[in-house]
């Protein structure tokens, strides 16, 4: 490194004349002896063998996704609160499919710096900012929650390692989600999601088909950190998790609240369409006891029984039909018990289908069915219980303009119009909220009795984007 005293002392002699009316030959003398003398002092400049100190920054990445729609009812009302969730079961994570029910903006930017050292070692800092508001105005301050999702920095290819079980392994520390959660995007959901914040390493070699993460999640739960041992293990296309929780924050409360719990997953990550077909799959199940019995994000709900079990399986798939049809089933299918109240159960399926069909290169026309059945019998807390016995039915369609429609599936961005229409089963009891009786179509203006076999149309547009 140079010696920055030297070389500011160098600029300034060489810069200040001997006297104010010299002349421009002196100048020109005056700046080769000022790059000599910069040389001069680079050369002596102390060097290092050591990689982390000659590292350079060697790039930086800008990735997001966004989405932003408006839907209106027949009465020509904006919809707010319409989604995914937007049923009984919504509140135990269950939903129907998301094409044609969102109405909020919800933006994440993620920034990221990484770094190269010069055997080959690399750092990364990445930062995710996320927003999300349900209104149609440009200016939203007063109704949305700014908040910073990931901080965190993970380092790999170390040299330390090389020659042992992690030698290709990611190493890392602070505020992040899993790098190994996955979703179903038709449903909005995620089969599995871990985040918070901790440390720990991924993919370390254990054996010749064994890849192995362990990492550790803080959480705050009852105004205390709860932690989450999180155990993840792919056998070749077998994936193997398990999560161990801690509340320690439920000890002091004499209420029977769990104080630990349990989590597991097995899941196979097919390269087929169910071995029919090209394309790909995923197959799996879910178990929780304790804390773990919120199968989607174990450890991130304090309010439930030691005694609370729950099971969930899902499957869904993505193939074409012909050259310009696609499909993507998708199915979620859950039970639980002595979940908020000894004695009470919960069960819920969803049945998703996807279909696509493209009409040219920009032009696609995508349409959704979704039926959702649950069988709802207990309160979810203090004042808020759920009664719920029947069957829901979406359907959209959804123009879709989109740069090249072969791209894939999963191409973004997409700009579409949407039509939906929702049916509220006959047989669906209502349930309350707060003290007051609702049902799933409260965001539609359906209350009370009024939601048996009640149906819905509205229309909307939205984008969505990712890269």
């Amino acid at each position: 490194m140079i010696n920055r005293t030297g070389l500011y002392l160098a600029i300034v002699a060489s810069l200040v004349p001997a006297t104010s009316m010299a002349a421009d030959s002196d100048v020109e003398t005056r700046l080769q002896q000022l790059e000599a003398s910069m040389q001069s002092l680079q050369k002596a400049a102390p060097s290092s063998s050591n990689p982390a100190v000659t590292a350079t920054a060697s790039s930086f990445e800008f990735h997001g996704y966004a989405r932003a729609g408006t839907l209106t009812g027949s009465d020509q009302t904006t919809l707010s609160g319409v989604g995914p969730y937007m049923t009984p079961v919504g509140k135990l994570e269950g939903p129907i499919g998301r094409l044609g029910l969102e109405t909020n903006t919800y933006t994440e930017v993620q920034f990221a710096k990484n770094f190269k050292g010069s055997d080959g070692s690399w750092a990364r800092y990445n930062t995710m900012i996320a927003q999300g508001a349900d209104t149609n105005n440009d200016w939203s301050g007063d109704g949305t929650n700014l908040n910073v999702r990931q901080a965190f920095a993970e380092m790999g290819n170390l040299p330390s390692f090389k020659g042992t079980a992690f030698e290709n392994a990611v190493f890392w520390a602070g505020k992040r989600f899993d790098r190994k959660n996955f979703d179903i995007h038709f449903f909005d959901s995620d089969i599995i999601f871990m985040s918070g914040t901790g440390a720990g390493f991924y993919d370390a070699q254990l054996g010749k088909n064994w890849n192995s993460s362990l990492n550790l999640y803080g959480r705050d739960l009852n105004g205390s950190k709860s932690y989450i041992l999180n155990s993840n293990n792919y056998f070749g296309s077998w994936q193997v998790m398990v999560n161990l929780i801690r509340a320690k924050a439920n000890d002091a409360a004499d209420t029977g609240l769990a104080t630990s719990g349990v989590h597991g997953l097995l899941a196979y990550h097919g390269d087929n369409f169910y071995g029919i077909a090209d394309g790909f799959s995923k197959t799996g199940v879910l178990v929780g006891k304790g804390l773990g019995t919120l199968l989607k994000r174990p450890g991130a709900a304090a309010d439930l029984l030691e005694d609370a079990t729950g099971t969930r399986f899902f499957t869904y798939g993505v193939t074409a039909l012909s050259d310009n049809w696609n499909i993507s089933p998708a199915l979620f299918v859950e039970t639980s018990s002595d979940r908020f109240n000894s004695g009470d159960s919960y069960s819920w399926a969803s049945l998703n289908v996807r279909l696509i069909n493209e009409i040219n290169q920009n032009f696609e026309i995508q349409y959704e069915s979704t039926l959702q059945h649950m069988d709802l019998d207990s309160n979810i807390s203090s004042n808020e219980q759920s009664q719920g016995n029947g069957k829901v039915f979406k359907f959209t369609v959804a123009p879709t303009l989109k740069l090249d429609t072969d791209a894939g599936f999963f191409a973004r961005p997409e700009l579409r119009l949407v039509a939906t229409y929702m049916k509220w089963g006959k047989d669906l009891n209502t349930y309350t909220y707060d003290g007051s009786t609702e049902s799933g179509f409260n965001s539609l203006g359906i209350t009370g009795s009024d939601q048996a076999g009640t149906s819905k149309i509205f229309v909307g547009a939205q984008m969505e984007t990712w890269f």
